[in-house]
């Protein structure tokens, strides 16, 4: 049994591709840079699974209330950080509808369900998205619903000597339901129901689970060295190609099997750079630049859009590159801080958030959020725009 655990360099490069990607796309200069979400569903359907796996494989059992806890502290405390932050930035530099729509849309994303709240009241991801500041985190609601409901399959099904062949039955299976679900809504006028459902995405995390398995993983060792690096670079290729060919909703193939396919790739990628090793591709991939942007995706992703919102309409003198530039630069900026000061500390329970001060810290800042919510006054929307006085 391989160790879950071993880091891989080159999967934390695949992530700063990713989110540079998003970047790039959100910025206005990556056509298809939003599939780089895609990619980081897929790596999480991977990891999330292969330790799943190696702790069924190891202890016999899965400690899941263990799992969520170690969940919890990886990834609550700079989302925390980030929306109150960007509450309390909304509330002095946004505009009267950002206020109104982050008021709006708070609860949903403290419910990490704020991407079936935007599918229920019909705010379509491509023509809304720039009045939210909280419109990205409907990606982070749906990986905390995976990660609250595959670890419980899990758990049961991989139990006993067939336990991975059946995990990748139900990973393949249910892939196949998610894409039948994404085809079937994908042709909707306003495709946010396809992109933005659990159901519809979980093809993405349920073929990086399926790689995870057991049966898989032994077909990609057996792939040599010399046969591993030209389809690694081919795919690698093909993914860029995506990236920069695809136009947003607007691309005929995205939702009949387009965004499958982007993941089946990304998905082979990720196991033939995780089990065959020394490829030249995972030495490109875990170069020292997309490795030390991956270790920061999370915290970048998270100030990126925010940061784009409040920021970039008062850098227009820079011109559309270098407002995107400066954008970047103060996202990633407040990325490294919160990745140094907010998340290792209370991950790894050192520094100022040793013991369980840096938990407490964390919900104390929530409720400060919680706070802001309820004594913020919602803006009326068109107040000031018309005085009712001069009516007659």
């Amino acid at each position: 049994m391989p160790d879950h655990r071993r880091h891989i360099a080159a999967l934390d490069g695949l992530r700063g591709f990713a989110v540079a990607a998003v970047l790039l796309f959100h910025a206005g200069h990556l056509r298809g840079g939003f599939l780089g979400v895609d990619l980081f569903f897929v790596l999480s359907g991977f990891l999330i699974t292969g330790l799943l796996l190696g702790e069924a494989a190891g202890r016999g059992r899965i400690g899941l209330a263990a799992f969520w806890g170690r969940r919890a502290r990886r990834l609550l405390p700079a989302l925390v950080c980030v929306v109150v932050v960007t509450l309390a930035a909304t509330w002095a530099w946004g505009t009267p509808a950002q206020l109104r729509f982050a008021l709006d849309d708070l609860p949903w994303v403290g419910a990490q369900a704020v991407n079936w709240h935007y599918i229920g009241e019909r705010i379509g991801y491509w023509n809304a998205s720039d009045t939210r500041v909280f419109a990205h985190l409907w990606s982070i609601g749906v990986e905390w619903q995976f990660y609250l409901a595959w670890p419980l399959v899990v758990a049961v099904t991989a139990r006993g000597r067939y336990g991975e062949r059946i995990v990748a039955l139900l990973c393949g299976t249910g892939a196949l339901v998610s894409l039948a679900l994404t085809v079937s809504l994908g042709t909707a006028v306003d495709t946010t129901r396809a992109y933005e459902g659990t159901d519809t995405r979980a093809a993405a995390l349920l073929l990086g689970a399926l790689m995870a398995t057991a049966p898989v993983r032994g077909l990609a060792r057996r792939v040599p060295r010399r046969a591993a690096d030209p389809v690694c670079l081919v795919l690698a290729g093909a993914l860029a190609v995506a990236w920069t060919v695809t136009e947003g909703e607007k691309a005929p193939l995205l939702f009949q099997g387009g965004l499958f396919l982007h993941s089946l790739a990304a998905a082979v990628l990720i196991v033939l750079l995780a089990q065959v090793p020394g490829t030249r591709a995972a030495r490109i991939a875990g170069g020292r630049l997309p490795r030390r942007l991956g270790e920061v995706s999370y915290s970048l992703y998270l100030w990126h859009w925010p940061v784009y919102l409040l920021l970039l309409p008062r850098l227009s003198a820079l011109g559309g590159g270098g407002a995107a530039a400066v954008a970047i630069g103060v996202s990633l900026a407040a990325a490294v801080a919160t990745r140094r000061l907010v998340e290792d500390p209370v991950r790894f329970r050192s520094g100022w958030a040793r013991g369980r001060r840096g938990l407490v810290a964390v919900a104390a800042l929530a409720v400060v959020g919680a706070g802001l919510w309820a004594t913020l006054p919602a803006p009326v929307p068109g107040a000031g725009t018309v005085d009712i006085s001069r009516l007659r």
